[in-house]
């Protein structure tokens, strides 16, 4: 039997590898794709045997290194799952978002989603695969990072579109929608600002910022036979920062209780 393949990309960073390591419990091999290849290599090395994490190098906004990387994931077995987890944010404000900085943004958070999922649908058509977004909560409300969140807010169209069209052959497409992830971009802040997590956890109802484990945990269900006839769908995973804020709910209610 051909052996489960699941893709992700954007693998070298925090989330990413916590994705690879998860997906290594339902899969065969995983293959880790990442523009920076000394980076794969060293998260591919740090989690496991060669035969169980796979690298390919790649910028996933060009069409001819998605088709490579659909090759190069075709020669490791039966595609099961593709992550597209990979994505930068830049201007923080639509002040400060140049033309240059927009279409960047929206190439790698949107376009190369789709680059992505055409590259190797004939793959998830064959296996009856699963497609699991990496959106964030900025593509739900504003929370600065303007280009960052409309290409993320048009992602989470994207994931309908493919779970829509594609549904009639077996294809799951599900988002998942991240609030602050303590990753080594925040320890940066949080050298700059010590209390950057004190302050933004008040805004959270479980009184905490998401983990890379809790974004994994979330992409494995949404990507295995527990969620088998769960599509469409974005699953915020945010420590309530969607649902509410207490401090908010205070103001109103004047209640102690928030």
């Amino acid at each position: 039997m051909s052996k489960s393949v699941a893709i992700v990309t954007g693998a070298a960073g925090d989330i990413g590898r916590a994705i690879a390591k998860r997906l290594a419990d339902d899969h065969d091999i995983v293959l880790l794709v990442d523009i920076d290849e000394p980076a794969a290599r060293k998260a591919a090395a740090n989690l496991g045997a060669a035969d169980r994490f796979a690298v390919f190098a790649a910028d996933i906004t060009s069409e001819t290194d998605t088709a490579e990387m659909a090759k190069a994931a075709s020669g490791l077995g039966m595609v099961k799952t593709l992550v597209n987890n990979a994505g930068a944010a830049r201007a923080v404000s639509l002040h400060d978002t140049t033309p240059a900085i927009w279409r960047a943004d929206n190439a790698l958070n949107l376009e190369a989603s789709f680059l992505c999922f055409r590259a190797v649908e004939d793959m998830l058509k064959a296996s009856k695969g699963s497609v699991v977004n990496i959106a964030s909560v900025n593509g739900l409300a504003v929370f600065g990072h303007p280009a960052y969140s409309a290409a993320k807010a048009g992602l989470l169209h994207f994931t309908r579109l493919v779970a829509v069209e594609y549904g009639k052959f077996g294809i799951r497409s599900n988002a998942v929608a991240p609030g602050t992830v303590r990753t080594q971009a925040w320890e940066v802040r949080a050298a700059a600002n010590p209390n950057v997590f004190e302050e933004a956890k008040r805004w959270y109802a479980l009184q905490r910022v998401v983990d890379p484990v809790d974004v994994a945990n979330a992409v494995s269900f949404l990507a295995g036979p527990l969620a088998s006839a769960i599509t469409g769908v974005c699953l915020p995973v945010d420590c309530g920062l969607t649902a509410g804020q207490a401090e908010l709910a205070h103001t109103f209610s004047q209640s102690e209780h928030y």
